[in-house]
């Protein structure tokens, strides 16, 4: 008699997704996490001062609070509020000044002067649209519910974020706020499909905002914990797995793991060519992280950037261009694209009283151990002169420390693999439903299936339905 119906690896955000979207159907659960903390990279903790709580890997959540399958959940009866800043996001530009992207599309339009109208235009149509499309952008590929709305965002979408911008947008603040978002993607500016990061975080942005849980990711993974366990399933931490024998007897089994980690679990009699075509896996760029605690705000010339919850910092559409370009070469510009959040400007219960924390980070070519501590603050000194000694301790990690921290994130890659036009809709590799694997019992639930990077439990929940129609 099998003991389960479905075991889960890792308790990322996808992998608890799986698990509770398995368990809503009446199944029988388990999730097993190597770690003695549950999340994956969505983790909160002191790394710094006591007292100090700072969000280890992911900080801020805009894909999860509009998450097609958590905001079904009823997560705030366990705890979890969500915290919005007044402004999404912010980009920084020269001499003190900067671009906001508020809630409205209107009010976001007027900050861009003579790129008012193209911008209203343009994102006004996809905002009214994305209810209607985001299931099938969040899912693998198939017949979308309503192909003309779905075409038209895919018109843009693979554009590269450079195209995009120069055609829609005349003015360089506009081209620089838009590259901000776009940047998220890790890719270089001038690649097809660099675009679909930019719109996708801004429409969330206009939305539902940018928000964050109170006091830290963790609330979020805690509160989905805490129903999973309600609806009867179960955790077991501390439990890392190298072989399928260590595994409980179950009908399927269900990875939150990037092809790297699974090529190493021995046992799961996967055929040679599927194990050749996971091995041929590409993993993005990596990034360099800075956590700080902070004896005060961060003293940003811009009020916009001191209401913003995260700030793009890159003083130009040519300076982040040039960034994000490098990486590709395995270079670092002595000017990096900054993405930085600042939590405890609207949450306070992260700090000691008027004590704040940061975070930041930025890209570099996967693998790098350089440190780039001074580049990253050097950016941030330009925006806000006297940040440096607003510093009590800061917390560094590389992209060695960051897969230490969390085995997915590959060489530093947070994405759970290149994003490019070769790997968005076919990763990990190129099949009808990319969560199945060559065994029929295993499944992959990661990040490293559509629709990729971020918190919103998509790969858990597409992969899930994917094994309860084949199984159950």
């Amino acid at each position: 008699m099998q003991e389960y119906d479905a075991v889960i690896i890792g308790s990322g955000p996808n992998g608890i997704a799986a698990a509770i979207y398995l368990q809503q159907k009446g199944l029988k659960t388990l999730i097993l996490e190597a770690k003695p903390q549950p999340g994956g990279a969505t983790k909160t903790g002191e790394l710094t001062l006591p007292g100090f709580q700072h969000d280890i890997g992911s900080a801020v959540l805009p894909m999860a609070y509009s998450s097609p399958f958590f905001e079904q959940l009823p997560l705030e009866k366990y705890g979890l509020k969500w915290i919005f800043p007044d402004i999404p996001f912010a980009q920084t530009l020269e001499n003190g000044d900067a671009v906001a992207c508020y809630k409205e599309v209107e009010k976001t339009a007027k900050g861009l002067e003579e790129d008012e109208v193209a911008y209203t235009k343009l994102m006004g149509t996809l905002v009214t649209d994305w209810p209607k499309i985001a299931d099938d952008i969040l899912g693998p590929l198939g017949i979308p519910s309503h192909p003309f709305k779905f075409i038209n965002f895919g018109r843009y979408a693979l554009l590269p974020a450079k195209t995009l911008a120069n055609h829609y947008f005349k003015k360089s603040k506009s081209q620089s706020l838009f590259y901000g978002a776009a940047a998220h993607s890790t890719l270089p500016l001038t690649n097809l499909a660099s675009a679909s990061f930019g719109l996708v975080l801004t429409i969330m942005a206009h939305l539902n905002g940018w928000p964050f849980p109170e006091k830290g990711v963790s609330s979020l993974i805690n509160a989905l914990l805490e129903y999973y366990k309600d609806l009867g399933g179960e955790l077991i931490l501390n439990k890392t797995i190298t072989s399928s024998k260590q595994l409980p007897s179950s009908k399927i089994q269900l990875f939150d793991l990037t092809p790297k980690q699974l090529l190493h679990i021995e046992g799961l009699n996967f055929s040679t060519s599927y194990r050749k075509r996971l091995s041929n896996y590409k993993y993005g760029s990596g990034v360099f992280k800075i956590d700080w605690a902070l004896d005060e705000p961060i003293p940003f010339l811009n009020e916009k950037c001191r209401k913003a919850g995260t700030i793009h910092i890159g003083f130009s559409p040519e300076e982040i261009e040039i960034s994000e370009k490098v990486i590709s070469e395995g270079k670092i510009s002595d000017k990096p694209y900054v993405l930085l959040v600042q939590p405890t400007v609207f949450d306070t219960t992260r700090t000691p009283e008027n004590k704040h924390t940061a975070w930041a980070y930025c890209h570099v070519p996967n693998g790098s151990k350089k440190d780039c501590t001074e580049l990253i603050e050097q950016q941030i000194e330009k925006a806000a002169p006297g940040f440096k000694q607003t510093i009590l301790k800061r917390s560094v990690m590389n992209t060695e420390k960051l897969e230490l921290f969390n085995p997915n994130l590959v060489g530093g890659d947070i994405n759970g693999g290149r994003q490019d036009i070769t790997q968005i809709f076919t990763r990990p590799v190129v099949k009808i439903s990319p969560y199945k694997t060559s065994n029929n019992s295993v499944y992959i639930c990661s990040s490293s299936t559509p629709p990729g990077g971020g918190v919103h439990g998509m790969g858990g929940v597409n992969a899930a339905k994917q094994a309860l129609k084949d199984h159950f």
